[in-house]
């Protein structure tokens, strides 16, 4: 049905956004590194699905309330409201300019290799076993949508590895500038093609095997090759 002309569309929050309201309430009561638990015990909290859970606490994450730590003795805490959270959310502020996907390519592609050796110096057996995990995903990808969300969840968790933490925050800005982006029909229609997905998921495998063998050398080669 129309709208009348002049009539006001009312904003309805999507079951994330409000997910992330409410705990955004309880974050903002609580101190920097205090344990806010994990997606599955929020899950189990909230009885939101899975998905919804996963959603809200990455809209908390990109507003700078919450910091997710991986592997064992990770999970959701209260992130620290310092200098590196104010720049990341200055970075997220640019989203309505037009040009803002291209230039957080450009800049993504620029600190890759940073980043990709940080992880390289500090991965641990851990580490590289969520890392496989996350390109056998990307090799599962059903279609190009989820093919590009996976990519963008595996570089996440490499950026989560890397020390620098002024470099993690520009680079993983970056990523929450991606992820809310959704593919143009023009993009899909440029890959259309598995055989285009099966030579970037070998690109990411053997980023990430060099990144678990720690070999600098072959981590800029395959940065390289990623970028190209």
């Amino acid at each position: 049905m129309a709208r009348r002309p002049g009539a006001v569309q009312a904003f309805v929050p999507t079951r994330a956004e409000q997910l992330a309201l409410s705990l955004g309430e309880r974050v903002g009561a609580m101190g920097p590194g205090e344990p806010v638990g994990t997606l599955e015990s929020l899950r189990a909290e909230t009885g939101y699905a899975y998905s919804t859970v996963s959603e809200a606490v990455r809209l908390l994450r990109d507003r700078g309330l919450l910091e997710i730590r991986p592997g064992r003795g990770g999970g959701l805490f209260v992130a620290d409201r310092g200098p590196v959270v104010r720049l990341r959310h200055t970075l997220l502020g640019v989203g309505d300019d037009p040009t803002a996907v291209a230039d957080a390519v450009e800049l993504r592609q620029h600190l890759e290799e940073l980043v990709d050796l940080g992880a390289a110096r500090c991965r641990t057996a851990g580490d590289t076993a969520e890392l496989r995990a996350l390109v056998d995903e990307l090799a599962a990808a059903p279609d190009w949508p989820a093919f590009l969300h996976a990519n963008w969840a595996l570089h996440a968790r490499i950026a989560a590895i890397c020390p620098n933490a002024m470099a993690r925050a520009v680079y993983t800005a970056t990523l929450g500038q991606l992820d809310t982006t959704d593919p143009r029909p023009d993009d899909v229609a440029a890959h259309p093609d598995a055989a285009y997905r099966e030579r970037r998921v070998q690109v990411h495998r053997d980023l990430v095997e060099a990144i678990a063998g720690g070999d600098e050398t072959a981590v800029r080669a395959a940065v390289a090759r990623h970028n190209d």
